[in-house]
This record gives structure tokens, sequence and C-alpha cells, in this order.
């Protein structure tokens, strides 16, 4: 059995090698940026669609960068709450950055996942020789989109199917019954929660985020009350360029006192949830040889990305299945990957995940993640690569992953260079 093990390790110490290796057909990152995640409903971005914050964001992104922006053939952008998956006003923010019309675009819906869809779209648009160079984005203002609007209805006659009528389980729920199911606890889960909130209030203090931050200006309106006491708007002009959701101090025994969200015996609550956001981010991939020929810097290597179905009334295990997946067919073990981050939608889904896996504390979510950062959905799988790309070290790989609405997960790796 040990000469066993010892063989598997060589093969997967010689596949991650392998990875590790640079071909010019290789799909790289040029560059991954995003905006800094807001409150919803009550932060810097509540009065700011998703298409501006996506404008102004591609313009910061291709000043930064000084990418050639006639290079970019394909705009994906993902996207969850927007009518159509903001088909009509993604394009048009792709145009008033400065992007031209000679780029084809698509809004990609694949709820929680959907910012790493896009990237996925575009990959693999490099892969097959359709495209060159593609930017992929997230975005999500949970603050103008969010509420009983959002809420799926199915038609009688298919919701009678009680499999697809599982689809319709809140996401609230859903944590509940995997909590349940796999006895954890909420103990567990608040502890969890309150290492996320102290991991990222540390990030953001010590300016671990500054570098994956673009700032944007965008414009508030506040009440205020006039000379005469009576109440009038103010617009004022901000430039943001903090998260604002982490909270420094929360403990776990803070968190315990929080009542139940879903159910009144219930363990999940809005401090071990993932928390309403507003936010963009994006990623420009290329062929190794254009970026080569072209001079820009590369600072990664896409590899894959998988995606798989779990039961809608667990969703929130998906990772546990996506990540093995997409580590089996790149053949890799966790023992290769470095850094893992996994969108913590709910502690006790993503502690799950990690259990499944057997990913060490060590490597999951260094800087935090959405419980502490916020979670704008369709922003979420873009912003992660915006992160892991500066917890790598140089030859390192890493593994994104989140669960997904109705039952899915999906998981991608990629090499630091």
């Amino acid at each position: 059995m040990n000469r066993l093990n010892q063989l598997l390790g060589q093969l997967s110490a010689n596949k991650a090698d392998a990875i590790r290796q640079k071909n010019p057909d290789d799909v790289v990152i040029v560059g991954a940026y995003r905006t800094a995640i807001g409150k919803g409903g009550r932060g810097s971005f509540k009065d700011t669609g998703s298409d501006y914050l996506l404008t102004q964001l591609f313009s910061a992104f291709l000043k930064k960068t000084g990418v050639d922006a006639s290079l970019i053939e394909d705009v994906a952008v993902g996207n969850v709450l927007n009518r159509a998956a903001g088909a009509t006003e993604h394009r048009a923010a792709s145009l008033a950055s400065g992007i031209p019309d000679t780029a084809a675009f698509v809004a990609l819906n694949r709820q929680c996942s959907s910012g790493l869809m896009a990237i996925s779209d575009i990959a693999n648009k490099i892969k097959c020789g359709e495209i060159d160079c593609g930017l992929a984005a997230g975005v999500e203002s949970m603050s103008l989109n969010y509420g009983p609007q959002a809420i799926p209805k199915l038609d009688p006659h298919v919701e009678e199917n009680e499999g697809a009528k599982k689809c319709l389980i809140p996401m609230g729920i859903t944590n509940e019954n995997v909590a349940e199911k796999y006895n954890i606890s909420r103990e567990v889960q608040d502890e969890f929660a309150a290492n996320s909130y102290a991991k990222a209030s540390e990030a953001v203090a010590s300016g671990k985020f500054k570098d994956e931050i673009l700032p944007i200006e965008v414009t508030i309106a506040e009440e205020e009350e006039d000379d005469d006491g009576e109440d009038k708007v103010v617009y004022k002009k901000v430039v943001v360029d903090t998260d604002e959701g982490p909270r420094q101090g929360v403990t776990a025994a803070k968190l315990a006192k929080l009542k139940p969200a879903f159910k009144p015996t219930g363990v999940t609550h809005a401090g071990n949830a993932s928390q309403v956001s507003d936010g963009a981010a994006c990623v420009l991939l290329m062929r190794r040889s254009l970026a080569e020929s072209k001079g820009y810097p590369i600072q990664g290597k896409f590899v894959l990305c998988c995606s798989v179905g779990v039961p809608p009334e667990i969703m929130g295990v998906g990772p546990a299945y996506a990540i093995p997946k997409v580590l089996q067919k790149s053949g890799l073990t966790v023992d290769d990957v470095s850094v893992f981050e996994i969108n913590e939608a709910f502690a006790g889904q993503c502690l799950f995940s990690q259990k499944q896996c057997n990913i060490p504390d060590a490597k999951l979510n260094p800087k935090g993640g959405a419980i502490a950062l916020g979670h704008p959905l369709g922003c979420t799988g873009a912003r992660q690569y915006a992160t892991i790309l500066r917890e790598l070290q140089p030859g390192e790989i890493g593994v994104t992953s989140m669960c997904i609405g109705t039952g899915m997960g999906a998981a991608s790796v990629l090499v630091k260079e």
C-alpha cells in the first residue's frame, strides 16, 4: 500500500509539473481586478446600477493594464438578477468603457457561478481557436435588483414534479438541510464565520486587497435636513476603494446572540451567511503567444473549469463534488493545491465542502470569504480570481469553487506565474 501511495504521489507530482509548463497555446491571465464590494442597500453602491459599475471598472481596467482594447474579440459578463442577465445594459457598458464594437458580447447566468462561467466561456473559446483574446467579468447590483421581484415562480404543472419543486427552496433552508443532514452545529458555523471576519478585517487593515481593487467614483443619494427642518436629497460623489463588509471584533460569542433567520430552531443567521452586496470584477484572458508577442505581463495560467449537479435541497454541497472532479480531470490532488477560494454562501455548506475534500484550514480563504466580504452574486466567480492570484506564489496552483442555486457546484484550477 505504501508503494502504491508513493506511485500515486509521483504521478500527481508529474502532472502538476506538466500543468506548470508554458506552451504557446496556453490560456493565460493578463489582468484580474475588481471593484471594492459595497454593502447592499446601504453602502456606497446602493444607487449605482450594474451597467455603471461595469463601465467604470472596464475603463479603470484598460487604463491600469494599458492593454490595447482592439485586441478584445469577445466580452462575457456573468450576472444573476438583471433582466436577461443584463444582455443589453452590459453590452452598452462594454462600449461606454472604450471597448470597440468589433468585440462580441454574451451575457451569462449560472447563478452564483456566473462570473466563473464567464471566465470559462472565454477560456474555452481561446482553447478551441475561436478567439485569441477575451474579457470575462461578473457584476451585480443587489441593492437595485434584489427583492420580491427576484423570487422565481414555476408553472403549476412543472411545480407538480417533486424534483422541480425543490428548485424553489429558499437558499437559507438549503443550508439548514445541509447542517441537519451532516450534523454541522451552530457553534462550529459561528466559529467559522468569526474566523472569516477576522481574516478579512486583518486583510483590509493591512492593505492586502489594495492591489486587486480599482477605485471607482460613484454618486450617492443621501437625505439631509435643510435650514427649515425639511428633508432634502443631496447627491454626493465619492471614490470607493475599500470593501465595506468586513467588521472588526466579530466573535463566535457575539454571533451566538443572533436569532436564526430561516427556522425558529435553525442554525443559519445573518452573521454566518454571505452578505447581500454590490460589486464587479473582470479577468482578461489571452493565448500565451499573443500575450508574449505584445509584451503583456502574465499573471497566471487557466487550466480547467468543471461544473456538477447535486440535489437542489442541499445545493450548498456543490463544491464538495465539483472540486474532486476538477482535480481528477487535471490529474491533481488536494496536496498539489496551495490555496482554495471557496465561496462562503453559508458557513455550514462551506464547512461540509472543506471536510469532504480534506482541505486544511491554512489553505482555505486566507483573506476571509463571502461571510465577511459579501457575495455580489454574478461577480463572485470573477472576484475570486482577482483575489487568489494575489495569494499564490509563482508556480503555485490554486482552486476556486462555489455552490450554485437549484443544486450545482463549479470549480476551476489555475496556476500563478
